[in-house]
């Protein structure tokens, strides 16, 4: 009888099955499935009913044994190289934002691991967003042949992308740092095999021969604010009126290493970084920073990719890659607070820990 359910199935605390629902449906275990899987094929009323005996019965659908009609299961990977990193997490917020609103589960699998592993996390998900800055670009290769991916931060030639507009960021921060009288700037290098590292050192040229403003580079330090706390005594090695680091976290630890020497921030040393992770704003002095879309760009990645998943045909290729669009360039701001000021030539000022240090500044205006 339809509606009617075997209370004594259920004991036990049981997790209902598919056949529990068809039981009070009314319907046949493979009308049920078809329903949930593909509802177009089954009457409406039909879908109602179905829809209603899981709800009150609790049943949830499993994915995996969904995908064995359909080839999908519903679920993306996000694989990082460094979930701890504030960057990392806020592009990871925005991913899962947009998969879940797609209807879509996400597995966050860590870049680093075994190679067994990440194959066995990509085996049971229609497709990939990778925020792993040193990955191989073979293995990159590698998983887009058998999964649809999309890059994060990072290009990599055949593959799609979501990237920050890096030399309009540079710009940016070279002609704020022109503006404020400084010619000379120190870039503090992040990971030697960072695609955007590479960016910035290119990036950094081109508007420094724009704005008349030279430039040396120190390094490369990791991304991180011990990073930035080691980078701080090859920057005092050779003075510099302004700093340009990798990334926020290199240009906190360095806030903090300069402080900790009595070098005052931005009276002595003007320091600007990458991202605009919540920290920035926290430090003290506030850090000026290039703000990239860190949130967004995680959820234009998983729209980006679900375009490819979706996409029929064998243009797309064995994973959905082949012939997709160049990279989405998103745009990037200036974010300007404490940590900058003005250059004062010829002049001395006493360090908090005693001495002075040449060249230095007045507070901006």
């Amino acid at each position: 009888m339809p509606g009617a359910v075997n209370l004594s199935a259920m004991a036990g605390n049981r997790a209902p099955t598919i056949y529990d629902v068809a039981r009070s449906a009314g319907v046949a275990a493979s009308t049920v499935s078809r329903a949930l899987t593909r509802p177009g094929r089954v009457s409406r009323g039909t879908v109602a009913r179905i829809e209603t005996a899981a709800a009150e019965l609790g049943y949830r659908t499993n994915p995996l044994a969904r995908a064995l009609p359909t080839g999908r299961t519903s679920m993306l990977a996000l694989i990082v190289t460094d979930v701890t990193d504030p960057a990392t997490a806020e592009m990871l917020r925005g991913a899962q934002e947009a998969a879940g609103e797609a209807g879509y589960l996400t597995v966050v699998a860590d870049a680093a691991g075994r190679p067994e592993a990440l194959d066995r996390a990509l085996s049971t998900v229609d497709g990939a967003v990778l925020a792993a800055p040193h990955t191989p670009d073979d293995d990159l290769s590698a998983l887009a042949a058998s999964r649809p991916v999309v890059l994060l931060d990072r290009m990599l030639s055949g593959l799609p992308c979501v990237v920050p507009d890096i030399p309009d960021g540079m710009r940016r921060v070279v002609e704020h740092l022109a503006a404020l009288g400084h010619d000379l700037v120190t870039y503090v290098a992040g990971p030697a095999d960072a695609w955007a590292d590479g960016m910035h050192r290119r990036a950094l040229r081109q508007a420094g021969c724009e704005y008349g403003v030279q430039s040396r580079r120190i390094g490369p330090f990791p991304a991180t604010v011990a990073g930035g706390l080691a980078a701080a005594g090859e920057l005092l090695q050779r003075p510099t009126t302004a700093v340009i680091a990798y990334d926020d976290q290199i240009a906190i630890g360095l806030i903090r290493a300069l402080t900790a020497r009595g070098i005052l921030v931005p009276q002595e040393i003007s320091v600007t970084g990458f991202g605009n992770v919540p920290a920035a704003g926290i430090v003290t002095p506030g850090l000026t920073t290039v703000a990239s879309p860190l949130r967004l760009m995680g959820a234009v990645g998983v729209r980006h990719l679900l375009g490819l998943i979706a996409r029929p045909g064998p243009e797309a290729g064995s994973a959905g890659v082949a012939g997709s669009p160049g990279p989405v360039t998103l745009p990037v701001t200036l974010v300007t607070r404490g940590s900058t000021a003005h250059r004062r030539r010829n002049r001395g000022v006493p360090m908090s820990g005693g001495g002075t240090y040449l060249p230095t500044f007045i507070p901006a205006t």
